[in-house]
């Protein structure tokens, strides 16, 4: 697991698990249909992001392919960090 992956995994663990019936999801499921993360989540999942990984998500961003898993949201930090070093 990436060190994005497992810092992403542990925030959602502390911050949303907690109050639901704490189910294993997969880096693949989607955090929306399994209803881990709701629309005020994602602000508060885009926030996080932000801050940890020194990244801006721009509002044309902000869609579940980007989102809505472990694995979209690793690859979307992933490409960010791309477009930063190439600018």
């Amino acid at each position: 697991m990436s060190d994005t992956k497992y810092q992403v995994r542990r925030y959602i663990d502390d911050n949303f698990i907690m109050g639901s019936d704490g189910t294993p999801f997969t880096d693949a499921d989607s955090l929306l249909d399994l209803h881990i993360v709701d629309s005020t989540g994602i602000l508060e999942l885009i926030l996080f992001l932000e801050e940890t990984f020194g990244i801006q998500v721009l509002d044309a961003e902000m869609v579940p392919e980007n989102l809505d898993s472990l694995n979209a949201i690793e690859a979307y930090v992933q490409r960010k960090h791309q477009t930063k070093v190439a600018a």
